[in-house]
C-alpha cells in the first residue's frame, strides 16, 4: 500500500530529524522558547577565565536573566562532573553556580580528550532543555559580541540546517608525538591529506534540526581525535548548508581595525593561542578595543526580525 510506505518513510524522517508532530515539553512543563542557547565550554581549572568572561561580554545576576527573558538569550558556562562523584571539585562548581547561576551542568565526566563527548552531550541535554532556533558552542578564552552574534543568526533563522563558523581544511596529523594527532588518519586517504571543510572550534553556531539530529543519533555518531573535526563529521553527509562566516574568527589587530571603522566582529581570538592569549590578563583589554557598544545586544529586537 503505497499510503502505508510514505507514512512510515515520514515517521522515519521525523525520527531521525527530531520532527515532532506535538508540543515538547519537559516535567510536565513547556520548555521556554528562546532565540540562542549558548554554551561556553569551561573546566575545573578554569575559574579565572570564567570571572573575566563575567567582567567583560558576559553579564552577572539580573542582567543575565533579563538577557534571557527580554531577548532569548541564554548564556551558561557548560561543564561535566569529575570521575570521583561529589569531590572538591564538583563542591567548588556548585558554590560558585550558586554565586552566579550561570552554569549548564552536564552528565559527562570532564577531560580534555573527552571533548568531542562533551559536545554531543551538551547538544542533546540542550535541546531537551531549551527550545531555541540556534544552539552555540565557545571556549572560555574567546571574545563575543553577543549583539552581532545574534544578529549574524538571525539571518540565517528561515533556513532548515545551518552549521555557521569559520570553515577550515587542516590537515591530517599523523606523527604519534603532534598534538593533534588522528589516529584514524587511514579514513582520510593518502598521508599529507587533509580534512573535510569544517568549522573551527573557538566558537560555532548550529540550528535546532541539527542540534536535534545530534541528540536523536548520539549512540551512532562518531567521535574522532579533534573536537571540531568530529562535528564537520556529523554534518557532511547530511543537507546541511555550510556558512563560512570570516566575523566568527577576527584576530585581535583585525578586530580593532574593524570597531574603528563601526564595523564590530561577532568573535575574536589570536590564532596563535587557539583564544586570546593570556585570556585572563587580556580579555578586558580586547572587550576595550573590539567590544560592541553596551546597548547593542540591548537594542536588536529578534522577534522583528523573523
Amino acid at each position: 500500500n503505497i499510503f502505508q510506505k510514505q507514512l512510515s518513510v515520514r515517521h522515519s524522517y521525523q525520527k531521525i530529524v527530531g520532527v515532532s508532530t506535538t508540543n515538547t515539553s519537559t516535567g510536565g512543563n513547556q520548555m521556554s522558547k528562546v532565540f540562542m542557547v549558548i554554551g561556553v565550554n569551561t573546566a575545573f581549572s578554569s575559574r579565572q577565565r570564567r570571572d573575566s568572561l563575567r567582567e567583560t561580554w558576559i553579564p552577572q545576576g539580573e542582567k543575565l536573566e533579563k538577557l534571557e527573558k527580554e531577548k532569548g538569550i541564554v548564556v551558561k558556562f557548560m561543564i561535566g562532573h569529575s570521575a570521583t562523584p561529589h569531590s572538591i571539585l564538583d563542591k567548588e562548581i556548585d558554590s560558585e553556580d550558586a554565586q552566579y547561576k550561570d552554569f549548564f551542568r552536564l552528565d559527562h565526566v570532564e577531560g580534555y580528550y573527552n571533548l568531542s563527548a562533551k559536545t554531543k552531550t551538551f547538544f542533546s541535554s540542550a535541546v531537551a532543555t531549551w527550545d531555541a532556533e540556534f544552539y552555540v558552542k565557545i571556549d572560555d578564552d574567546v571574545h563575543v559580541n553577543l549583539g552581532m552574534l545574534g544578529s549574524t543568526l538571525a539571518l540565517h533563522r528561515h533556513k532548515p540546517r545551518v552549521y555557521i563558523g569559520c570553515m577550515k581544511s587542516g590537515p591530517v596529523l599523523t606523527k604519534k608525538t603532534a598534538k593533534y594527532r588522528e589516529p584514524e588518519f587511514w579514513k582520510f586517504g593518502e598521508e599529507g591529506n587533509k580534512y573535510f571543510r569544517h568549522a573551527t572550534g573557538q566558537i560555532y553556531a548550529i540550528s535546532k534540526d541539527l542540534a536535534t539530529y545530534i541528540s536523536n543519533n548520539q549512540p551512532i555518531l562518531h567521535k574522532y581525535a579533534n573536537e571540531d573535526v568530529t562535528l564537520g563529521s556529523w554534518f557532511i553527509g547530511l543537507e546541511v548548508e555550510h556558512i563560512d562566516d570570516g566575523n566568527f574568527c577576527c584576530s585581535t589587530p583585525d578586530c580593532e581595525m574593524k570597531a574603528d571603522a563601526g564595523e564590530v566582529c561577532v568573535a575574536s581570538f589570536d590564532w596563535t593561542c587557539s583564544g586570546v592569549c593570556k585570556s585572563v590578563n587580556r580579555m578586558w583589554m580586547v572587550h576595550m578595543i573590539c567590544g560592541e557598544d553596551d546597548k547593542a545586544v540591548w537594542d536588536v529586537n529578534y522577534d522583528s526580525l523573523r
